[in-house]
């Protein structure tokens, strides 16, 4: 079984809006990098191979937790939000009123228009977490992390989440070699440096 360690990267001023952003290439904010300054992946993992979104917030969230040169890993990038990009989740129910509700109760098969649903980005998940050969920490986003969390849990999306994640801490997942994956230990505090 191979460790995987889940990171949700710091926060942007989109994320303090609660706007979505998918895949726009936004940055960390100020408040988002003095989140993270002083605080260290914990010390047990830090031998561990470091990969990274493609999108800058991630990578810069990677740097800061001590990576010196993540791999860049396109696969996990976040989930393509499509035209629900730039919008909160209200302005979301109050624009599509029925349609939407409808839409967020399918789970994991909820679908943005001309976007992925979580059940898509499981797909192209799954052959990245069967290539995994070393312990690694995946600097990503909280779809991923929560498609991720579907896997583990045979959680369905329908429903509130089995376990609660404190976005703040990282999670610790086990990946045997046919790519499924497991919970280990979530909600574990950074530690200051």
């Amino acid at each position: 079984m191979i460790p995987l360690l889940l990171v949700r990267h710091g926060k942007t001023e989109w994320n303090l809006e609660k706007r979505i952003q998918g895949r726009r290439d936004i940055p960390l904010s100020d408040i988002g990098r003095k989140t993270l300054e002083g605080v260290r992946i914990p010390a047990r993992f830090r031998a561990f191979n470091w990969v990274s979104s493609p999108l800058k917030r991630a990578e810069e969230t990677a740097l800061l937790l001590g990576a010196e040169a993540p791999h860049i890993e396109p696969r996990i990038i976040e989930m393509d939000w499509g035209d629900w990009d730039g919008k909160t989740l209200s302005e979301l129910r109050a624009l599509y009123g029925e349609e939407m509700r409808q839409n967020e109760a399918k789970g994991l098969h909820m679908q943005p228009p001309a976007g992925e649903s979580p059940a898509m980005v499981q797909e192209r998940l799954r052959p990245w977490l069967m290539e995994l050969s070393e312990p690694t920490i995946a600097v990503t986003h909280k779809g991923i992390i929560r498609a991720l969390k579907s896997l583990a849990y045979n959680w369905d999306m329908t429903e509130k989440a089995p376990v609660p994640f404190d976005w703040s801490c990282v999670h610790l997942f086990k990946v045997d070699p046919s790519g499924r994956i497991f919970p280990d230990c979530v909600n574990i505090p950074l530690e200051t440096s």
